[in-house]
């Protein structure tokens, strides 16, 4: 006789369960399909066993056909059950069997074999048997277990193997229910009367529900509309499989309409769009992206004027909320999702950019996004990782480009250029990298890590068989804005046991444009004995009396304004480096190219020549092997 004090509890658990989880938007990713299919399998699982059971206490009151077939189809979904939950681990890994038949061979089998087993139990009675005496198991019914424990250790191998990528709580509670899973067919081989195995699985269940399944995890503005977690696995998980079309609206100027109608009328107004656009696109999947901006995504019917044109009339009515009338506008991108999908991060930063685009064009017609600028926002995302990555882990480097004196045509001093390298070893181009660095905050660290090599530079070579004076490191504007920074740079000449003389830091003009910080920033730092040089000259918007407050020692003309003066001499330049020199500034010229352009420069009055003529930027053992001689 079997026990069913277990398993018709965990029926009704379970029935409520699925009950809730159909009553929310559910998002159509592969690991909801599984999960879906796994409760459904329990459901019948549980019924079959409690009907197989109670006619296998009898078997001669029913029908034997019928006696079979409960044990027949409970056992079919009895493997049934355990391939789901494997395939479910390995949703959540991103792992697609589809790529390798082998692998789907391999893990298809068990439950092929003890399907076919089960069927061919009619004639040979290897699960189970049905004679005179009753139900019986089979010659190999004690087997069937072995397929249970294959798909476990799949799935323990799975998350060992592939579980790197997600995060340390996602695969510790994979562990843990794969785990409860093979107490509960341990249970069974112990306990065979005791139908515990579906107790085991309905918690297995419930574990991966609270932390993977709940429809809340995905759902924003009051469960109506998804979130952005949902639309970034939706995109991992469909990128490169079919041609998808995403249009995005976006409240115009957000946060002045918070200012306007405060947080919680603007919360409400974003509410009532949700509900608009679920009400007239439930075709497609809805999601909220912040600060008033919500996504469609749809196939490749995805009518992108019928729709900016329905959405736009709405926008010409008020949206009412209780007693209040909210004015608002609204604009629009849209986009072709291909198989030039990369990751998801692609879309969002494509997105996120696009967004404010459209938002500053302040026009209701549809801001196109291109591939164009798909690939360019996975060139700044490689970028990124690339420079986070070189920081974070010491690996900048430095490159040197020499300064000559015009006078002698020797090495006097050197420029610390930063050079970072790509995930496959080859060079970003510094205009790449920096304007990145500088909006995500990176550029502080970079720049004292360029410090840090010039210093160490000067402390592990011999300057006198070089040539060399100084070396010029550069302070970006973010970093010259740092109340702190002259006692950084103090703690690194500092570590090197260096004098400030040796170090000259290159500003450029976009640094002057407060004045007053500028000058109180420049003035503590040459009270240290720092010296300063004006980098580019020429390309920003610095006069001779502005200049004539600043103690620089030496002002960097510009390429371009080299280039303009040896192309078509004039008086312009030689007029403004005698103005410099006459407020005891050195000169240097930057871009030289040819021996002609450096005699031109040494004519009309600069002290110091820069360019690919002499070197490009090279690396620091380069540039030691080169000028040793």
């Amino acid at each position: 006789m079997w026990d069913f004090s277990f398993v018709i509890p965990a029926f009704f658990i379970l029935l409520i369960l699925f009950a809730f989880y159909f009553s929310l938007p559910r998002l159509k990713i592969r690991r909801n399909l599984f999960f879906v299919q796994i409760v459904a399998v329990e459901l019948m699982t549980i019924t079959l066993d409690i009907l197989a059971s109670l006619a296998d206490n009898d078997p001669f009151s029913y029908p034997l056909f019928f006696v079979h077939f409960l044990n027949s189809a409970f056992f079919i979904l009895f493997f049934i059950r355990f391939y789901l939950f494997f395939l479910f681990t390995i949703s959540l890994l991103n792992i697609n069997l589809r790529n390798s038949i082998p692998l789907q061979v391999l893990t298809v089998l068990p439950m092929a074999l003890g399907i076919f087993a089960t069927i061919a139990s009619f004639g040979t009675g290897w699960i189970y048997y049905i004679d005179e005496s009753g139900y019986n198991s089979g010659v190999y019914n004690a087997y069937i277990h072995i397929f249970l424990f294959i798909y476990i250790i799949y799935s323990f191998m799975a998350v060992f193997m592939f579980g790197r990528h997600r995060r340390r709580r996602e695969r510790f509670w994979m562990l843990v229910y794969n785990l409860i899973l093979l107490v509960g067919v341990i249970l069974r081989i112990l306990l065979p009367r005791l139908l515990l195995l579906d107790t085991f699985c309905l918690m297995a269940i419930l574990v991966i529900y609270l932390a993977f399944e709940n429809p809340e995890f995905y759902l924003d503005v009051g469960g109506t509309v998804f979130n952005s977690q949902a639309f970034r696995d939706l995109i991992e998980e469909t990128r490169g499989k079919s041609q998808q079309r995403l249009f995005g609206v976006v409240m115009h100027n957000y946060y002045e309409l918070r200012d306007i109608y405060g947080s919680h009328q603007t919360d409400e107004g974003v509410r009532m769009i949700a509900g608009f656009l679920v009400e007239n696109f439930y075709k497609y999947s809805i999601f909220y992206y912040r600060k008033g901006r919500f996504i469609i995504l749809g196939d490749s019917g995805m009518d992108f004027e019928r729709m900016s044109a329905l959405i736009s009339e709405r926008f010409t009515r008020p949206w009412r909320s209780g007693n209040a009338e909210l004015y608002m506008d609204a604009c629009f991108i849209t986009m072709e999702l291909g198989e030039e999908i990369v990751s998801p991060d692609d879309v969002f930063n494509t997105i996120v950019l696009a967004f404010n685009k459209s938002d500053s064009r302040n026009i209701r017609m549809p801001y196109f996004v291109t591939s164009n600028e798909l690939i360019q926002t996975r060139r700044e995302t490689l970028v990124k990782r690339s420079l986070e990555y070189a920081v974070e882990n010491d690996r900048m480097e430095v490159y040197l480009q020499p300064l000559i004196d015009a006078s002698t045509g020797k090495l006097i001093g050197a420029e610390a250029l930063s050079r970072v390298r790509d995930m496959d070893g080859k060079i970003i181009p510094p205009g790449e990298f920096i304007p990145i660095a500088e909006r995500s905050g990176r550029i502080n660290e970079l720049g004292e890590q360029v410090l840090d090599k010039a210093c160490a530079f000067f402390r592990e070579h011999d300057l006198k068989a070089l040539g060399l004076k100084w070396i010029n490191v550069n302070l970006s504007p973010i970093q010259f804005m740092r109340s702190d920074l002259t006692d950084r740079l103090e703690a690194i000449l500092k570590k090197y046991e260096l004098g400030p003389e040796c170090i000259h830091l290159e500003i450029t003009e976009e640094s002057m444009v407060d004045d007053g910080f500028f000058q109180k920033q420049m003035q503590t730092i040459l009270e240290k004995g720092f010296k300063f040089v004006l980098d580019d000259y020429g390309t920003g918007y610095s006069n001779l009396t502005r200049l004539k407050k600043c103690p620089f020692i030496n002002i960097k003309l510009d390429m371009s304004l080299v280039w303009d003066y040896f192309e078509s001499p004039d008086d312009i330049l030689p007029t403004m480096i005698k103005a410099f020199k006459s407020m005891n500034f050195t000169i240097t010229a930057e871009g030289i190219e040819g021996q002609e352009m450096a005699e031109a420069m040494k004519r009309i009055g600069c002290d110091y020549l820069q360019g690919y003529y002499y070197s490009k930027p090279i690396p620091v053992d380069e540039f030691v092997q080169k000028y040793r001689k």
